[in-house]
């Protein structure tokens, strides 16, 4: 190796923990020539130990150490560095960058000299050569902590060990696959973000890519706030323990996606003068290597902390538990975005869940108002939609009315394997009841009309904590009317009708049935549409003495049911003609039980006169000297048998090209009520 070190590289102008370290590298180069002056080191780095240097290997380091104090202070050049060693030194701590970064990690004296000694070869990379030369072997091109304690005259105890801080937040890190990673020749090698963010002037980990991003408080305290009571206890949460401890905190936002997670995070983090750094936990920690995973949450947990954000992970469900583990703490506030809690708190961490309901009504309209001058439509008031889809139907409102509807419907698509629409041509007229049948039904129309209004408006729901759906058993005969009530009702609230699959819903498999009923409930409550549990006693019938695994997990459906109709939010309408089979555990859970009586002669009037059309649509009389008493009164129907026997007597009169007689009806009657199993009596058609 040549003498001449080529100090004119030192000279350039660099930021200043590259001034330090070059500045040091001056005064100690100075000690090493002299060393190779004396013959104490190897000067041409031959093949060959000299005499001299193995005795300068085997000299005391106490000695050498003294030796070279002595130099500094008698040799010339080297004490005309005293001064620019100094003014190094001191333009290094006051370095707005550099000081934040050492304290912001809270890096002793040693760490931040070994880290400034890695960092510098990364901003210069000719310091590499200069390392070589003063580690007197041209291999030796990187940082060690042998090389930092030359040239920042660490103690003899000093030194960097697994517990340093610079290992612990993966500033800097012994070179991969070293034999004693810990050994003072190791190289260490500062994490590439140390360079890049010294040079940007603000903390850019390129490693964590296009998955981070920065919410700014200013951006989010200015939106008006859709959780201000979650918003006032967490932020009273966080104040708490501040003033009670330093413990890490943990807050997990648990609600679906599109509920306004991330911007109640980052009004959080305004409320503390502070950002939001998002991470989406699917790009940096789902389905990566354990290590890997780990890595990147300590990343962003020291992202978080070098530019003073709250940490948010968006998407945090599914990862696995050891790689929160390995960034725990590192942030003082990380924010989870979860569908559902994760377990216990580990010790020592402070955590607090909140789960977001869905919005009021109320609140759904002024999100509107803050985004939309346009009315807001009857979806935005009536159905459950998240703020996300409230925010994209806004944004449609500028096209136009249709627009926004296509918005609303495409938020909400039916699980179309389970439900199916039932179209509803009925009208109220339509419908014949019995009078105390339709005052019951009128009411159920009522409640369901009116139920925001009066839970909201009034505050009658904390009568209803757990669910604020309006449901209702329809019981009776087949054909007396229970679909076409149902029918008749979606139509008056302007609600689509959707009538349950039973055989895409229930399924052999355990707790498969359970998720399907789950999509169809959670559906029907956030469209705000009508279900129809047609045959309701095959999903709700009674518990039974557990016998066998069979009977342990049928019980388990009925549970589930049970507990999921009263939590629900919707309109929904079960029927069946066995009530009795029904378990009696719903029927406390169900705000109606409407028996549908088979008509008496007064509804089955009613009836006959709305099945038999008197007039085509072109004028043409269609009956011929119809007896409606004696249908209304001998002839004992429901109302389905008179709309089949009155669609048939249609058919026959067409067919031989007259009007419809009681001929035509009588035959039709006789044919629905064979169906039953009864016969029509010849003296009863006699008396007619």
């Amino acid at each position: 190796m040549s003498n001449a070190l080529p100090l004119e590289m030192l000279d350039t102008p660099a930021p200043a923990l590259v001034v330090r370290v070059r500045t040091r590298a001056k005064r100690y180069a100075l000690w090493m020539r002299h060393l190779w002056k004396q013959g104490l080191a190897s000067a041409d780095q031959g093949l060959a130990i000299t005499h001299g240097e193995v005795d300068r290997l085997l000299t005391e380091p106490a000695e050498l150490a003294a030796g070279e104090a002595r130099f500094y202070a008698n040799d010339a050049e080297a004490r005309a560095l005293r001064e620019p060693i100094a003014k190094a030194d001191l333009l290094a701590r006051h370095d707005r960058d550099w000081a934040n970064l050492c304290a912001c990690f809270e890096l002793s004296e040693t760490d931040a000299d070994l880290l400034a000694l890695a960092a510098a070869v990364e901003l210069d990379p000719s310091l590499a050569r200069v390392y070589g030369y003063l580690h007197d072997e041209v291999q030796a091109s990187h940082a060690t902590p042998w090389l930092a304690a030359r040239l920042f005259e660490w103690p003899a105890d000093a030194g960097c060990g697994p517990a340093s801080n610079l290992v612990t937040w993966r500033l800097a890190a012994p070179a991969e696959g070293a034999r004693n990673p810990w050994s003072v020749r190791t190289a260490w090698l500062a994490d590439p973000t140390v360079a890049l963010s010294l040079q940007e002037s603000r903390w850019h980990d390129p490693a964590l890519g296009d998955a981070v991003s920065i919410l700014p408080g200013a951006q989010v305290a200015a939106m008006g706030c859709l959780y201000p009571e979650a918003l006032a206890r967490l932020r009273g949460f966080v104040e708490s323990v501040h003033a009670a401890s330093s413990a890490p905190m943990e807050i997990e936002l648990i609600g679906p996606p599109g509920a306004g997670k991330r911007t109640l995070a980052g009004q959080l983090a305004a409320a503390l003068g502070r950002d939001l750094l998002i991470g989406d936990a699917a790009a940096l920690l789902t389905d990566k290597p354990p290590e890997t995973a780990a890595v990147n949450a300590v990343r962003l947990a020291r992202m978080a902390r070098a530019v003073r954000s709250v940490a948010y992970w968006r998407s945090a469900d599914g990862v696995a538990p050891a790689v929160w583990k390995a960034a725990r703490g590192m942030a003082d506030i990380v924010v989870y975005d979860r569908d559902v809690p994760a377990a216990t708190a580990p010790d020592g961490v402070m955590r607090q869940t909140v789960r977001l309901a869905a919005l009021s009504s109320a609140a759904r309209l002024a999100l509107w108002r803050r985004l939309s001058a346009e009315p807001a439509p009857a979806q935005v008031r009536d159905r459950l939609l998240n703020p996300a889809e409230i925010a994209a139907a806004a944004r449609a409102a500028q096209l136009g009315e249709a627009a926004v509807q296509q918005a609303c419907r495409r938020a909400l698509q039916p699980p179309s394997e389970l439900l199916q629409p039932l179209p509803c041509p009925y009208e109220r007229s339509d419908l014949v009841l019995a009078p105390d049948t339709q005052r019951q039904i009128d009411e159920f129309e009522q409640q369901a009309r009116l139920r925001w209004p009066v839970y909201e408006d009034w505050g009658f729901e904390r009568l209803v904590p757990l669910g604020k759906g309006i449901t209702a058993l329809f019981a009776g005969a087949s054909g007396v009317g229970k679909t076409m009530a149902a029918q008749v009702l979606a139509r008056a609230l302007d609600l689509e009708l959707y009538r349950v699959d039973l055989a895409g819903v229930v399924n052999k498999y355990i707790g498969e049935t359970e998720k399907r009923l789950k999509q169809v409930f959670d559906f029907c409550e956030r469209a705000n549409v009508m279900v129809l549990f047609d045959e309701a006693d095959a999903l709700f019938g009674q518990r039974t003495q557990v016998k066998d695994a069979h009977d342990r997990f049928a019980n388990i459906e009925i549970d589930y049911l049970l507990q999921r109709m009263e939590q629900f939010s919707g309109i929904a309408v079960l029927a069946t003609n066995r009530k009795n089979d029904l378990d009696k555990a719903f029927m406390r859970r169900l705000r109606f039980l409407i028996d549908f009586l088979p008509p008496g002669p007064e509804e089955r009037l009613g009836l006959w006169r709305l099945a038999l059309l008197p007039h085509s649509p072109s004028g043409e009389e269609l009956l011929d000297d119809i007896d409606w008493s004696f249908l209304a009164e001998k002839l004992t129907l429901t109302g389905a048998d008179i709309k089949q026997a009155a669609l048939g007597a249609a058919f026959l009169a067409r067919g031989e090209g007259c009007r419809i007689g009681m001929r035509h009806i009588l035959a039709c009657v006789r044919r629905e009520m064979t169906k039953h199993g009864v016969v029509l009596r010849a003296s009863l058609k006699e008396e007619r």
